[in-house]
């Protein structure tokens, strides 16, 4: 009897060690994350013990094997998933217009496989624009946004990739380049008129990402999200948990650091360029282990995802990358 006292007494304090443990860890987790990312709170803390322990996940956009290369036929979202598996990665991010049906079965085999794999898919890109003075258009948008979300909501994936759209007023996505990325608005119009329109229709997608869990993350891509300070206030506007940066470490042109550095505090995915072979457009040598140390500065723990943007082949380019990524970005 006295033994089975005693290990009664040992498990009672046991439990509430571990209870107790239990509660000072998450605590300790809070006080030690980046302040703008608690609840209530606006300044950046100082207090990050842990920051460095653990090195962010690296994973590959499907668009990194297409790149707009021939028919998407040839580049199937399923394929893409092995391939990235075969060469080490630790996640997909899926591009939608690459995807070759919505259909439920069709998402959740894309699921299962990556599983199998061992594999997540943690991101989901897509398109549209919300800078046009036709109500009906910016509603349009604003209705395909919303099933993006519910088909990011259907793969599991946490965030999804949007954009501001653009003007339009240059001839061509080739004379687009040639400017570095600068439009004038429609006639008759201004950028002050299109960032109304933006937040706006923005507004209206955050409450189904909320409702769904997918976590918006507004790019700094061409268009009125061409800048940092376009893309704050955008976000800033709006206000909100489930609208943060999808951060594109190859949409800055000049100066990149500074830049990266501004937007690197809301960022809930960092989308990493690499162009061996060259660029399309244009070539950026960019130094990841900078950047990788912009991203811990700002607390940054989250998904990286390459998109490489050369002309080499990507069964070459994107294990080289990846090593690039894994250097850097590694504990």
């Amino acid at each position: 009897m006295a033994v089975t006292m005693e290990r009664r007494h040992f498990l009672k304090n046991a439990f509430v060690a571990g209870s107790a443990a239990a509660l000072v860890g998450p605590t300790t987790a809070l006080s030690a994350a980046p302040a703008h990312r608690r609840p209530g709170s606006t300044s950046i803390s100082k207090l990050r013990p842990l920051a460095n322990l653990r090195p962010n996940p690296i994973g590959v956009s499907t668009y990194s094997f297409w790149r707009f290369d021939g028919p998407k036929d040839n580049y199937p979202i399923e394929d893409c998933i092995e391939r990235a598996a075969e060469m080490g990665f630790d996640g997909v991010e899926i591009l939608h217009i690459q995807m070759q049906s919505e259909e439920n079965e069709y998402l959740q085999m894309l699921k299962r496989r990556a599983y199998e794999l061992g594999l997540a898919l943690m991101g989901f890109s897509t398109h549209q624009g919300f800078v046009s003075p036709d109500a009906a258009e910016r509603q349009s948008n604003v209705e395909r946004t919303i099933h993006q979300i519910d088909l990011a909501a259907q793969l599991g994936i946490p965030t999804m990739r949007i954009n501001t759209g653009r003007w339009g007023t240059s001839g061509s996505f080739d004379e687009l380049m040639a400017n570095r990325g600068i439009e004038p608005p429609l006639e008759g119009y201004t950028d002050d008129e299109g960032f109304e329109w933006v937040i706006e229709a923005i507004s209206r997608c955050v409450e189904r990402a909320a409702e769904k869990g997918v976590i918006l993350g507004l790019e700094n891509h061409w268009g009125l999200g061409r800048t940092p300070e376009g893309v704050l206030r955008i976000v800033k506007a709006i206000d909100s948990p489930w609208l943060q940066v999808t951060l594109d470490t190859g949409n800055f042109l000049e100066d990149p650091y500074e830049k990266l550095e501004m937007l690197a505090p809301y960022t809930v995915l960092l989308q990493a360029k690499t162009y061996y072979g060259g660029g399309t457009w244009y070539t950026l040598d960019l130094d990841y282990e900078r950047i990788a140390k912009i991203m811990r500065d700002a607390g940054f723990k989250g998904w990286v995802s390459l998109e490489f943007e050369g002309k080499e082949s990507p069964d070459t380019a994107l294990p080289k990358s990846l090593e690039v990524l894994r250097e850097a970005f590694g504990a």
